[in-house]
């Protein structure tokens, strides 16, 4: 059998990030590997589980996938540019 290796699987995006995301992590870009099936609002939940203060803002974010507002739904693709686009005020 040839089968795949999970790491074999995997494939990078990009992750912008903006906003309170960017202030709690405190970077405005991340490099990760998704497996294939992982849509934007997985990604988006993993982030929340590993910095949990970003939680209140989970249902007002809004997703960006190379340039085009996407449901949380869409399935990602390697070199995707992901972005998460949480509520900001401001004039």
């Amino acid at each position: 059998m040839n089968e795949k290796t999970t790491e074999e699987r995997e494939f990078p995006i990009t992750l912008k990030l903006f906003a309170i995301y960017q202030e709690v992590i405190g970077q405005a870009e991340l490099r990760l590997q998704v497996i294939p099936g992982t849509t934007i609002g997985q990604v988006c939940e993993q982030l929340i589980q590993r910095y949990p203060t970003l939680a209140p803002w989970r249902s007002q974010t809004r997703f960006g996938l190379n340039l085009n507002f996407v449901p949380a739904d869409t399935p990602l693709s390697a070199e995707d540019e992901v972005v998460l686009i949480p509520p900001v005020s401001g004039g």
